[in-house]
């Protein structure tokens, strides 16, 4: 274990993230956000925590091997691999450049933006929308309508501003893409301007 983590309690975790960490500033933040929700009647869950580089790439080569269908897509038929990384980096980071690697960044209740649209998920996010800067959240992948670049709008993925905004400072300065590497597609890092895009694109 690291002392720098917590790992999350059963009440605030679903799925895979029951097993899941976050940096303990973030989490702490988190339940105080989690505790103010619930007395506005709205529950929030963390469904995805800390990811490392090995399940970043589970992720990211199941799409890329085909075995996780995107956009109706099997990857395996799309021979460019920058088209084929393009469609993948719609919603999925490529291993060390993902914020979930930060232990700052969380996904909520819902991995499908029209959940928050009507009913409880626009219930959720509305709250979220309105009272998560007051905890230190907040959103990184908007609306693209004012010229944000790289991934589409993320309205699930929320990310503990005080750290993560130190983080991605420090990234910029540290990571070159030498460093993106040991994953299939890794090659298209540089050419798709991943960090420039992407990782920067908030």
């Amino acid at each position: 274990t690291n002392p720098l983590f917590s790992k999350l309690e059963d009440a605030h975790a679903r799925g895979s993230a029951k097993d899941g960490y976050l940096r303990t500033e973030t989490y702490e933040a988190f339940k105080k956000m989690c505790a103010a929700a619930k007395a506005d009647g709205v529950e929030l869950i963390i469904i995805s925590a800390t990811r490392n580089f090995d399940s970043q790439k589970r992720i990211w080569e199941n799409k890329w091997e085909g075995r996780t269908i995107v956009e109706g897509i099997n990857l395996t038929t799309v021979k460019d691999p920058k088209e084929r990384a393009r469609l993948i980096l719609l919603y999925s980071s490529m291993p060390t450049t993902s914020r979930h690697h930060w232990g700052t960044d969380m996904d909520l209740n819902n991995l499908n933006n029209d959940y928050f649209s009507t009913g409880e998920g626009l219930k959720i996010y509305q709250w979220l929308t309105a009272h998560a800067v007051e905890y230190g959240f907040c959103q990184p992948y908007t609306s693209k309508e004012g010229g944000r670049t790289g991934y589409e709008e993320e309205k699930w993925h929320w990310s503990y501003l005080p750290l993560s905004g130190e983080f991605l400072e420090a990234y910029k300065k540290r990571v070159t893409y030498k460093d993106i590497n040991g994953f299939k597609g890794a090659e298209a890092a540089r050419p798709m301007a991943v960090v420039k895009n992407y990782v920067e694109g908030v």
